[in-house]
């Protein structure tokens, strides 16, 4: 016998079956063919409503697909407050419209929130600039293609971990608080308690109040990268994906002061072309799986799939892309000078230049290189770097071989680092090392054709913006 209490309890899920007799679907499943004649519920976003004689047609959303779902409601069961954005519960049958497309005949609907058409900024059938829907950050995610943008991706999220799982990559989750500042270039965030109470109490008379909680300054990472070269010389192939932080002073499409990197490093690699190799393959490994998964979704954004999906990327080394610059130098607005680094337009005309295929440029001038990177065996004035320029964006990728000699990486280290660590794996099994790193929302902007970086990722923070 069961208690009553648990009687009470069946009692009750029995009721609410009853009362829900209908399977729930999403709006993807609603849509395809086998669910033709299916007595089901729907629930989502009202996108648009047409009044005719007798019937009220509804085009809802739920984010499983940028594909609506047309109900067919007779006047009758219009509830007072439906409306274009409110959300709604329907259940009916799921048969097939004189288009061919699916639609759900409504025999029941449930208004489950109103929507403030005097109040709300995304009229329909009103069109919008990208600005104007970026002031709008909690609401952009139900404009149509934003989310589209999101979807996808999700999807290159994905497509990332099943490729580099199939290359042998080990995953890791580096962290996002650390000492070190990889890039040395300054352009880093401070992290510190925000309680004075707690700073005094944990307070030692040798340190500063950014010292207080850690014993050390901390920051937020710009890169994993040093982490992975500890890994790496344990589990051979590794990378992370996750955010990195700059603190640049920048509001350009192509900057954020957070955004996402996939950074990978391979042990046993003297070759700087073999990392090449591998962003080559990881960058048209994504790019594939995003096209052949996520038709739909390009199609509303108006992508396509890229030209040099099929085509093997261009190599130039660095003196051979001067030269090519200084042939051109008439067409540049900055000038072109030889021993310094690229500037945004230097690195799209070469992208132009190479029929507007991705071009690697390898083997850098090493005075304007981070410290950690290999001098080239025939030229010591160079390090083994490669660059991976982009449709759209320019830089998409950048790596090297890592320094494997102790003393050169001793003479090298800045005096301010404190990363005797670092030396240490060069004296206990150390083997070549080597790797990359990729920009995530970059990436999604050249494969997309989208033009500012903020119009990728959910939430951007820039100098002056981090809302929500």
């Amino acid at each position: 016998m069961l208690p009553g209490h648990l009687k009470h309890l069946l009692k009750l899920r029995e009721v609410k079956k009853f009362a829900r007799i209908h399977s729930f679907s999403n709006i993807s499943e609603a849509n395809a063919k086998e669910s033709l004649g299916k007595r089901t519920r729907v629930q989502g976003w009202v996108r648009a409503v047409r009044k005719m004689k007798d019937n009220i047609f509804l085009d809802i959303n739920d984010g499983s697909t940028s594909q609506h779902l047309q109900i067919v409601l007779n006047r009758d069961l219009k509830p007072e407050n439906l409306c274009y954005g409110s959300s709604v519960s329907v259940i009916g049958e799921i048969s097939s419209a004189p288009n061919g497309r699916a639609e759900v005949r409504a025999e029941n609907i449930e208004v489950l929130g109103s929507c403030d058409l005097d109040s709300y900024p995304f009229l329909p059938r009103k069109q919008y600039t990208q600005e104007y829907i970026r002031e709008h950050l909690h609401l952009r995610p139900r404009t149509r293609q934003f989310s589209s943008v999101l979807r996808l991706r999700d999807l290159a999220t994905s497509a990332v971990g099943e490729h580099m799982r199939k290359r042998g990559f080990v995953n890791i989750h580096t962290p996002i608080l650390t000492s070190n500042d990889c890039e040395g270039a300054g352009e880093i965030f401070t992290v510190m308690p925000n309680s004075n109470a707690l700073i005094e109490s944990m307070k030692k008379e040798d340190n500063s109040r950014e010292e207080t909680y850690f014993n050390t300054k901390t920051f937020l990472t710009v890169s994993g990268q040093l982490h992975l070269e500890i890994l790496a010389r344990a589990l051979s192939r590794v990378y992370t994906f996750g955010p990195t932080f700059r603190a640049e002073n920048s509001k350009s499409r192509l900057h954020l002061s957070e955004f996402y990197m996939i950074e990978a490093e391979m042990a046993f690699v003297d070759d700087i072309e073999d990392i090449a190799a591998e962003a080559e393959l990881l960058v048209k490994g994504i790019t594939s799986t995003l096209f052949e998964r996520g038709t739909i979704d390009a199609q509303n954004l108006g992508a396509v799939p890229p030209v040099w999906l099929d085509k093997p990327f261009g190599v130039f080394s660095y003196d051979e892309a001067f030269d090519i610059l200084e042939r051109h130098s008439d067409k540049f607005s900055v000038g072109v000078k030889r021993g310094e680094a690229l500037s945004k337009e230097h690195e799209l005309f070469l992208v132009e230049f190479n029929g507007g295929i991705p071009v690697f440029i390898l083997n850098w001038p090493k005075n304007i290189k981070p410290f950690y990177m290999k001098e080239c065996k025939d030229d010591d004035t160079k390090v083994a770097a490669m660059d991976l320029l982009a449709p759209q964006v320019g830089e998409l990728f950048g790596g090297s071989l890592r320094e494997d000699n102790f003393e050169k990486l001793e003479a090298k280290i800045p005096s301010t680092a404190d990363i005797t660590w670092y030396l240490d794996l060069r004296k206990y099994g150390n083997v070549p090392t080597g790797g990359y790193g990729m920009g995530f929302e970059r990436y999604l902007q050249a494969v997309l054709g989208i033009a500012n970086i903020k119009d990728v990722i959910p939430f951007p923070r820039w100098p002056h913006n981090c809302s929500l």
